[in-house]
């Protein structure tokens, strides 16, 4: 539990080349993590905590070591990573992963009207290359908000242990967190190709 007690910024980098692992009936999806963004508290005027605690944001005020998932324009499932200790609203969202295991329900549950059998690579790329994608793929909604990521149904582990580049950039559709749009709190390794937006 200690890793997400650590500074969320510290966090949002060494997620990077972990596995995401999601257990459906049995069946381990895993997928790499490459591209993270940090949010960092009611200070941040790109962060959900900037209205302070509410029903919504109920879950980031938990301790570290949770995952945070929402629901964008109504149909796109977005996880995070919350991060700290309770009562400090900071968290880390997965924007996205490699594919490492479980392809074909990766594919089944991204594309439900096509057979994996028209798997191709742009497919494949597209499956996880972004926060919404990553969530249907694994199946991932907000059924699982607030599930400890030491279950067995959701949880982060150890993964690659290989050096890789990592960026550091600014985060994606926030124009009106202000300064805050231009911090450079969005990671991702370098020459992935998975990455959402380079």
């Amino acid at each position: 539990m200690f890793f997400y007690l650590q500074p969320t910024l510290t966090i949002a980098s060494e997620l990077l080349g972990k596995h995401l692992v999601r257990n459906i009936g049995g069946v381990r999806l895993v997928a790499k993590i490459v591209e993270t963004e940090a949010y960092m508290g009611e200070s941040d005027l790109a962060s959900h905590a900037r209205f302070g605690h509410t029903k919504r944001t109920d879950t980031m005020y938990l301790e570290g070591g949770r995952a945070y998932i929402y629901l964008i324009y109504g149909m796109y499932h977005c996880l995070n990573i919350v991060t700290q200790s309770a009562g400090a609203p900071e968290a880390v969202l997965i924007r996205a992963a490699e594919p490492i295991k479980g392809h074909e329900m990766l594919w089944h549950n991204r594309y439900p009207n096509h057979s994996y059998d028209e798997s191709d690579a742009k497919g494949t790329i597209n499956l996880t290359n972004g926060p919404g994608k990553l969530c249907q793929a694994l199946a991932i909604t907000t059924a699982l908000n607030g599930i400890d990521l030491n279950s067995r149904e959701l949880s982060i582990e150890q993964g690659y242990a290989g050096k890789f580049g990592i960026t550091a950039a600014t985060r994606v559709g926030i124009p009106y967190a202000g300064e805050y749009q231009h911090k450079l709190w969005r990671y991702f390794i370098t020459d992935n190709p998975y990455v959402s937006r380079k």
